[in-house]
């Protein structure tokens, strides 16, 4: 039996055909060269995890399952544009030259990549142009067109309400000081000292800059607007319930200690459509390339020879 990616297949496909979409023939090792990325990813997401084996298998079959859908779709494609026009061929030189610079720098770094991973130059090439037929088609038959009115991004901003619904926020400046073990004394009397000083009158801002170990610490310990459920409870529990202005205490936690300023609340609310027009349209754009490229695969397929080998 042979083994592919630690999955068994049967001999008589490990290095066989797959396909056959109308003149053009899919094997076993472009689908195995076309998923490898995914595979990798696959291996690496639970390569620390044991007794994964079962889901392991199961994703990869997906994986292979939708590999093979998605080179059928673009051998279909492919056929389409060849059965309409035709690339000249100082075209795709412009390609591959555009592409080298891009990846490579120059055409010595390619012919080295290409003999490392058992490529021909005319593969490389041939990748080129396929993948511009693909997206150049793509663009033709699914992207251009697409109209996203007003009154659309009204209607869906109407029906999913729910969607964009905010709790409470509070806009929070933070000071972090972390500690080197949980019973470290120095840091909550450090934090007592800066917090003096901020009573006194020292920008909170300029001291998280100068004295705090968070991520913010450029910004001035600014995390913008946040909702309760993004920070920890103990935290959560007072910054909910400062005024506007309002400095916290020491926030002694066994990892660190915390200074948070609340300059503003903002009430649960929904958003205002002005704000998320822009990720409505995105949306509504995705939903109908999906709906407008599998009509046209479909339509591609109802005219077109496919056989899948079981």
């Amino acid at each position: 039996m042979t083994f592919c990616f630690g999955l068994p297949l049967r001999a008589e496909m490990a290095d066989g055909i797959l396909a056959v979409v109308n003149n053009a023939v899919i094997t076993r090792a472009q689908l195995d060269d076309f998923i490898a990325p995914a595979i990798d990813a696959l291996r690496r997401q639970y390569a620390n995890q044991e007794n994964v084996s079962n889901v392991f298998g199961q994703k990869a079959i997906s994986l292979l399952n939708d590999g093979l859908e998605q080179l059928i779709e673009r051998q279909l494609i492919l056929h389409e544009f060849d059965a309409e026009a035709k690339i000249p061929d100082s075209f795709v030189d412009q390609l591959v030259q555009e592409r080298t610079r891009e990846r490579y720098g120059d055409r010595t770094t390619l012919t080295k990549t290409l003999q490392a991973q058992g490529l021909t130059y005319e593969q490389f090439r041939k990748d080129v142009r396929d993948q511009w037929i693909w997206m150049y088609m793509r663009s033709k038959n699914v992207s251009q067109g697409i109209v996203i009115s007003p009154y659309k991004i009204e209607n869906y901003y109407l029906a999913h309400r729910d969607d964009f619904k905010v709790e409470d926020e509070v806009k929070l400046r933070m000071i972090v000081i972390n500690k080197t073990s949980s019973d470290d004394q120095s840091v909550p009397r450090m934090a007592g000292e800066i917090l003096t000083q901020i009573k006194q009158g020292a920008s909170f801002s300029q001291m998280a800059s100068v004295y705090s170990q968070g991520s913010q610490r450029d910004q001035g310990g600014d995390w913008g607007w946040v909702e309760r459920s993004v920070l920890r409870k103990e935290l959560a529990d007072v910054a909910f319930t400062l005024k506007p202005g309002q400095v916290s205490d020491v926030i002694d936690t066994p990892q660190a200690c915390y200074l948070m300023l609340v300059e503003e609340i903002r009430l649960a609310h929904v958003k205002p459509l002005n704000d998320i027009r822009t990720e409505i349209e995105a949306t509504l754009r995705a939903q109908q390339q999906k709906q407008l490229e599998e009509q046209w695969i479909d339509r591609l397929k109802q005219k077109s020879f496919i056989l899948k080998f079981p």
